[in-house]
């Protein structure tokens, strides 16, 4: 039996405040001690999962590292500063401008970019079009599961996840032009001169045509989220590995 002497209880299922000394609820009638021992199991092995979880991913994306000499923490502490100052022209530069895609990385993504529209030839138009811009994503994401999985190498893996975020930025100005198609295609020329481009044709055909400018803003931005996250990740492992340094 509950009971308490200044406030009410309330149900622990229904959150209904109950009379002093109850001991089922007064709404939805369930007995409180047989309703909590049902329950506490329950949430116990939803602890356990959660932990087994976080304990899974610690172990792959921090403690597979294991690399304790001081040349390979000087070549990734090189590798950090500079993806540190060229990340940050990437952010802070306004997707309008077209940075990311009048930067050298843009011509390391077109030959993904052009592959992965032959790659999803064989599922439809759609996304042929759409498997460009799939294409110059998926290869930093196989890249990094690459250095997770088969290398065991969370650092390369971060750099990895840089790469991705930059992929995500260069395709949003290709987005945000969907309506005016102002941007010098592959061929030196523009969509107006063509048929369109990928995007007017994927906005298109989706009818989604007016939220180019909302889409290529959201593409961007997740871009500066999965960047930061990067630097977060390879910052930590960073601290690790200098901590594992020989004295």
């Amino acid at each position: 039996m509950e009971s308490t002497a200044t406030s009410t209880i309330s149900c622990p299922k229904c959150q209904a405040d109950q009379p002093d000394g109850a001991t089922e609820c007064v709404k939805c009638g369930i007995i409180f001690a047989k309703y909590r021992r049902l329950v506490s199991p329950q949430r116990q092995q939803e602890s356990q999962n959660s932990s087994r979880w976080v304990s899974l991913a610690k172990e792959w994306l921090v403690d597979s590292d294991t690399s304790t000499d001081s040349l390979t923490f000087a070549g990734r502490v090189a590798v950090y500063l500079l993806l540190l100052w060229w990340g940050r022209a990437f952010m802070f530069t306004p997707l309008e401008t077209n940075y990311t895609g009048e930067s050298f990385l843009h011509l390391i993504n077109l030959p993904f970019h052009e592959a992965g529209h032959l790659l999803f030839i064989p599922l439809g138009r759609f996304m042929t079009i759409l498997g460009g811009s799939l294409g110059q994503i998926l290869m930093p994401l196989v890249c990094l599961a690459t250095f997770l999985i088969k290398t065991r190498d969370p650092f390369g893996a971060s750099v990895a996840l840089w790469w991705t975020a930059e992929s995500c930025m260069d395709i949003a100005p290709y987005i945000n032009d969907a309506r005016e198609m102002d941007l010098m295609l592959l061929g030196g020329v523009t969509g107006k001169e063509t048929d369109g481009h990928d995007w007017n044709n994927i906005l298109t055909m989706l009818d989604w045509l007016e939220y180019d400018h909302r889409l290529a803003h959201l593409t961007y931005n997740l871009g500066i989220l999965l960047m930061l996250a990067s630097f977060a990740w390879s910052g930590l492992l960073l601290l690790k590995h200098y901590r594992r340094l020989s004295p």
